[in-house]
């Protein structure tokens, strides 16, 4: 047995082990809960046969079964409770055999390579990782989960499958890949990289393991069932009974359950270390890699058209852009470009658009709360677009809120002239000069905070629409219903991509908002896209990435000398007219 074996089966074992603490967890919970039943069983025998009697006794036997009743009913409440919980399950996009053939075939061979039972389906989520999910309860909640340390940072044992590979297909668990994987990574970087992922099925498969897991995520669902809003008193007090009485139980088992999943995934990791071990390990920079341009597409790119109501429709395919670009400009990344020659993961696709699309849309729901169909406020944009239909419409939308706050302060619009006309140098003479807590500057930038907070309140999708499929419905999960339509018409509870902004920091971004337009309209700059770093100002073709600095100067010192030395530099009028929306 070499040495990858011997690990393995440890791993494996100490699962085993862990999972059997769990279920003694589990067994000392039952016979606490039928510990009264038995001693009133044991008093009433005692009685039949002649002892302890008399009238003291007979009390002690009533009320003992009187105890044992009410513990008993107690313990169907929580049992009933725990085994009708809806476990908890990721959104995700499902993927039908007959869409990927080849990327089933790629994880049906996989399987047979590690000797473990094939995954039953295949789901994409709109996120950087990569795990198995059990989704044969009949009732499921959706759940953004965490990653539970699993081998190579992936979650490898999330959910069970059988490694006997006899069971019904359905009873398998379903395998979610990130999409941005498919596209950034090569079909052999993906193929390395799922391989710990799909190794969880094994060791995971054992019946203690499996019914450990069940156990655990009973409890972790009668929790989150007890804690949902809207329950009438009648109901909701036997339910928060029950879900005090999980919490317990789940802090018991809580140590030994991660050390399970810990031990799972590392069982899993040594078993894959037999495929591809050494491209895996270059495959891991390439997840690196993915994460950071993934992060910095939605928070630099896709935020910007989301605030808008505006959905970017190819986020995975702006991943290989964001990542080109990255590569050309680090010299760290050299060489990573040179595998844009190989071929593509989502080539294992028929229809990477079609998945590319319905996986944007899921991310704009799960990271912003965004309704779940496109309207007249919340339509797709593709690349093309963007610029004119983003990041335009962005800054003449910020222009014209700021001239409307600075309307509510008395400011006039024009010294002379059209009195209606919006002017850049409106902006620069109420900034100019004031300084300190308690100026114009200062008001103006907590009027503009609290009028974005009045909008963003009231914007369509945020609040009043409903959630619906991400896309059409396929063979995913078992489910037919789109798990997010479970959390109600209101918007996800999801953290969101960026803290708060504060006054200050929204003041500045509509007074670049303001800069950007007078360079639009006086000279002849455009609005543009940088994969890196989102909307951005084109002037002569070339990004101004130098605006930042001048405008900050202008709205926390009152200083204009930057701006207007910069205004000259690209040869934008301050005192003409700007067109708002």
């Amino acid at each position: 047995m070499s040495g990858i074996d011997v690990g393995e089966e440890l791993g494996a074992r100490a699962a085993q082990a862990r999972a059997l603490f769990l279920l003694r967890i589990r067994g000392r919970a039952l016979a606490v809960a039928i510990l009264p039943a038995a001693v009133a069983v044991v008093l009433f025998a005692a009685g039949a046969q002649g002892h302890l009697a008399g009238p003291a006794w007979d009390a002690v036997r009533w009320s003992v079964l009187g105890v044992a009743v009410v513990v008993l009913l107690v313990t169907v409440l929580v049992a009933v409770s725990v085994a009708r919980a809806r476990p908890a399950m990721s959104p995700t996009v499902p993927v039908p055999e007959e869409g990927a053939p080849d990327l089933y075939r790629l994880v049906r061979e996989l399987a047979d390579r590690l000797d473990v039972p094939a995954p039953s389906a295949v789901a994409l989520t709109p996120d950087c990782d990569s795990w198995l999910e059990d989704r044969t309860h009949r009732a499921l909640r959706p759940s953004r989960r965490t990653p539970a340390g699993g081998g190579d940072g992936d979650r490898t044992g999330d959910r069970s499958g059988d490694r006997s590979g006899d069971r019904a297909g359905e009873t398998a668990p379903v395998l979610v890949i990130g999409s941005p994987f498919l596209w950034w990574m090569r079909v052999a970087e993906l193929r390395a990289v799922l391989a710990p992922v799909v190794a969880g099925t094994g060791p995971s498969a054992h019946p203690d393991i499996a019914a450990a897991r069940r156990f655990v995520r009973g409890l972790d669902a009668a929790i989150a069932d007890a804690a949902a809003p809207g329950r009438g008193a009648l109901r909701g007090a036997p339910l928060a009974f029950a879900g005090w009485v999980a919490r317990l139980l789940l802090r018991a088992c809580r140590d030994h359950a991660a050390e399970m999943e810990r031990c799972v995934a590392a069982a899993a990791s040594m078993r894959a270390q037999t495929v591809d071990y050494g491209l895996r390990i270059a495959a891991q920079e390439q997840v690196g890699l993915a994460y950071a341009g993934w992060d910095r597409l939605l928070t630099r790119v896709a935020l910007p058209a989301w605030r808008m109501g505006r959905w970017p429709s190819r986020l995975d395919a702006g991943v290989v852009s964001a990542l080109t670009e990255l590569s050309r400009r680090d010299r760290l990344a050299d060489g990573f470009a040179l595998r844009l020659g190989e071929r593509p993961a989502c080539d294992l696709l028929e229809e990477p658009g079609v998945a590319d699309e319905a996986a944007s849309l899921l991310a704009a729901r799960l990271f912003h709360g965004g309704p779940a169909e496109s309207g007249p406020d919340w339509a797709p944009v593709d690349w093309q677009q963007y610029p004119d239909e983003v990041v335009d419409r962005k800054w003449r939308t910020e222009a014209a809120r700021l001239h409307r706050v600075l309307d509510t302060l008395g400011v006039p619009r024009a010294a002379a002239g059209d009195p209606d006309v919006p002017t850049l140098a409106r902006v620069m003479e109420q900034l100019s000069g004031p300084g300190g807590p308690g100026g114009p500057g200062e008001e103006l930038a907590a009027r503009i905070g609290a009028a974005v907070a009045r909008e963003e309140a009231g914007r369509p999708g945020h609040g009043g629409q409903g959630h619906g499929g991400p896309g059409p419905a396929g063979p995913d999960s078992g489910a037919a219903e789109d798990p997010l339509d479970l959390w109600g018409p209101g918007p996800l509870p999801l953290f969101p991509l960026q803290p708060p902004r504060t006054g200050t920091e929204l003041l500045a971004d509509h007074v670049a908002a303001m800069v950007c337009c007078a360079a639009v309209d006086t000279a002849g700059a455009a609005p543009g896209l940088d994969w890196l770093d989102g909307p951005a100002l084109l002037v002569g073709g070339e990004r101004r990435a130098d605006l930042a600095a001048p405008v900050l100067s202008l709205v926390e010192d009152g200083d204009p000398d930057p701006l207007l030395s910069w205004l000259a530099e690209v040869g934008v009028r301050s005192d003409k007219p700007v067109r708002l929306v």
